[in-house]
């Protein structure tokens, strides 16, 4: 994903994953939009994990993404979030955590319309 990142001329700071969700940290470009960037991430992941037979059935990525932006003095925190999701997600799970960054950026929301959650 990374790869991607980079040839869609945006930076890739860190990208990281769990069995249920991904989280990009992007130096985006204001020429690219976050939704563009996200549907060819999308898009071309899915391409290379079923090309590669990387899973058993077809794989495709869920509708849907959050978006949220820091300011360069948050880079340090937010990179080591992500670097640390598989040990952060030991005692929280996504489906837990996901509404409380809603709220923390004010982003109005129905959870039945969040996403069909994986148990």
């Amino acid at each position: 994903m990374a790869g991607i990142i980079q040839k869609k001329q945006q930076k890739s700071i860190i990208v990281n994953g769990m069995p249920d969700h991904i989280h990009a940290f992007i130096g985006l470009r204001p020429s690219m939009a976050i939704c563009d960037l996200v549907r060819d991430l999308k898009n071309n992941s899915s391409n290379f994990i079923n090309d590669r037979k990387l899973v058993k059935q077809k794989f495709s990525w869920k509708e849907g993404y959050g978006a949220f932006s820091y300011s360069h003095s948050q880079l340090d925190d937010v990179y080591q979030y992500i670097l640390k999701q598989e040990e952060h997600h030991r005692t929280r799970t996504f489906k837990q955590e996901y509404p409380g960054f809603l709220k923390k950026f004010q982003v109005d929301y129905d959870e039945k319309y969040l996403f069909d959650w994986i148990e």
